[in-house]
């Protein structure tokens, strides 16, 4: 069962919506309506998409393991940017981002699951068997799309982000031109639109490619993956309209 909205949330995603086909960059949201954002795993991507959205206009919480860690990172982005656990991130967010490897997932939802039901939650992980065991083997024949949700159930979820090097993300972001494409999958259609949001924000073009179950359609293996591509190639290569 979804929790309650406050009123804030249901003017952001009013907002999201109406903005959900703008293609705008600089250092203002896109829809003018500035997002909390609870980051869990301040890592390469994690760590990069948090400068990003501050430098849109956002408030991060960036979390991990060892929240100490990450307080210079947080006082490099300024006052729109603070520290915490991941529990407090889960609280804090709009919206968030589990940003960590593929083998945590299933730890995450049983420790935050209170805190993250009813939550939009953008996955990026990838799964990994030489580093995430069994599961990633599991994950990786069912599809991404299908295997996240049962490790964060009641959520919202959307996987996004996850089929681009980090190197990249930092690198690309609001490049002279046509943005790279950064492909969604996702069954709420709010939460796909918060996503289309947040990808504009960062720098970069949505291109929702469908259900959770199409996830797969660019997880790791795919000739998609990791592979930078304006939003009319990636539609092409993926054979969408």
């Amino acid at each position: 069962m979804l929790r309650e909205f406050s009123l804030r949330s249901f003017a952001i995603l009013a907002a999201v919506a109406l903005a959900a086909h703008a293609s705008l960059a600089g250092a203002a949201p896109a829809d003018g309506v500035a997002l909390k954002i609870g980051i869990i795993g301040a890592g390469q991507i994690g760590g990069t998409l948090a400068k990003l959205w501050v430098a849109a206009g956002n408030e991060v919480l960036i979390s991990s393991r060892h929240p100490e860690e990450l307080r210079p990172l947080a006082q490099s982005l300024g006052p729109k940017a603070r520290v915490g656990t991941p529990r407090e991130a889960a609280v804090f967010g709009d919206v968030v981002l589990v940003s960590i490897p593929y083998g945590a997932l299933p730890q995450i939802g049983r420790d935050l699951k209170p805190e993250l039901a009813g939550k939009i939650v953008l996955d990026t992980g990838n799964p990994y068997p030489q580093r995430d065991g069994d599961m990633a083997l599991e994950a990786r024949r069912v599809g991404t799309g299908v295997a996240s949700p049962r490790y964060l159930p009641g959520v919202r979820l959307v996987r996004a982000f996850n089929a681009i090097n980090s190197s990249d993300l930092a690198s690309d972001a609001h490049r002279p031109g046509q943005p790279i494409a950064i492909p969604l999958a996702g069954d709420d259609p709010e939460a796909l639109a918060m996503a289309q949001r947040l990808v504009r924000d960062a720098g970069f073009e949505p291109v929702v490619v469908g259900s959770l179950a199409r996830a797969r359609e660019f997880d790791v293996g795919t000739p998609v993956y990791t592979r930078l591509m304006t939003a009319p190639q990636l539609r092409q290569a993926l054979g969408l309209k």
